[in-house]
């Protein structure tokens, strides 16, 4: 099914998101958190890659392993280290899988490399043209509610996510925020300018201390004071931080659902449990939504 299909219900759908073991590992511990992810019956399932596609093999397998656990499955895909033949060559492979749905993004630069090389793609509005022109898949893409890092600047940001949207993107997922007044201001802004795609509100429960520092890093997302003072708090005491994580989290959704968004994506860092007690802190409240 396409996962634009489900946004047109106009109820509120909460996904979930997994992500591969290294390409030498075995899949049978990802085979069991997808069961446990499934049994949780979210609107779809979304499995990453590597930044540089470097998991792109068991990004394949578990996302194959998702469908047959009997939910909508979303192949995250990476093109800024693949050619176009590599990427014509993933995309058969998803296709002949039964894979339906792809998120389309450019990934991080490669460390000490010249970039692009010849037969490269520089963006990730080039590779969502490429899956739309091979056909057969409904098309995703990343937003960033405080702007990408890498971007010369906010505005700069949301005129290339418009021209990624046109090059045919049927939905979008955001980067994680702690703020949900940040999103309201980003939706505002893209809503302007004409970008009336739906947006699917990306949220972590962060439940250890130690992820916020390599998530500032990569993302650039902030912090508000308010959830400062939680880890500062509760940073050092594991099972009052988890508690405390989820909590916050749960909080977000509630005020995004009241706000009137319609798409929750909780990034659960192959903990299942954690969406397991989100959703049902929630589960009058999705249906009431």
């Amino acid at each position: 099914m396409f996962i634009s299909e489900l946004l047109r219900e106009r109820r509120v759908t909460v996904s979930i998101e997994l992500f591969p073991p290294r390409q030498d590992a075995r899949l049978e511990g990802a085979r069991a958190v997808v069961t446990e992810a499934a049994g949780l019956a979210p609107d779809f399932i979304s499995v990453t890659c590597g930044a540089s596609g470097g998991t792109s093999g068991n990004t394949l397998e578990m996302t194959r392993f998702v469908k047959q656990c009997g939910a909508v499955a979303l192949a995250h895909l990476t093109c800024v280290s693949s050619s176009r033949q590599e990427i014509r060559g993933l995309l058969e492979s998803y296709r002949d899988a039964g894979i339906e749905n792809i998120l389309a993004l450019r990934g991080d630069l490669p460390a000490d490399a010249d970039f692009p090389l010849p037969g490269q793609y520089s963006y990730a509005s080039e590779l969502v043209k490429e899956t739309r022109a091979f056909g057969g898949f409904c098309i995703g893409g990343a937003c960033y509610p405080e702007g990408h890092i890498s971007a010369a600047s906010f505005e700069a940001d949301i005129r290339h996510l418009k021209g990624k949207v046109e090059a045919g993107c049927s939905f979008l997922t955001t980067q994680m925020f702690f703020d949900n007044n940040i999103l309201y201001r980003f939706l505002y802004r893209i809503r302007d300018i004409g970008v009336d795609t739906p947006v699917l509100a990306g949220i972590m429960p962060v439940t250890n201390r130690s992820q916020i520092g390599r998530i500032i890093k990569l993302s650039g997302t902030s912090l508000p004071p308010r959830f400062v003072n939680i880890l500062d708090k509760f940073g050092g005491q594991p099972e009052a931080m988890r508690q405390a994580g989820i909590a916050y989290a749960t909080e977000q959704i509630i005020d995004l659902i009241a706000n009137g968004v319609r798409g929750i994506h909780i990034y659960t860092m192959n903990k299942p449990a954690l969406a397991a007690e989100i959703l049902n802190n929630i589960s009058h409240i999705i249906k009431a939504g």
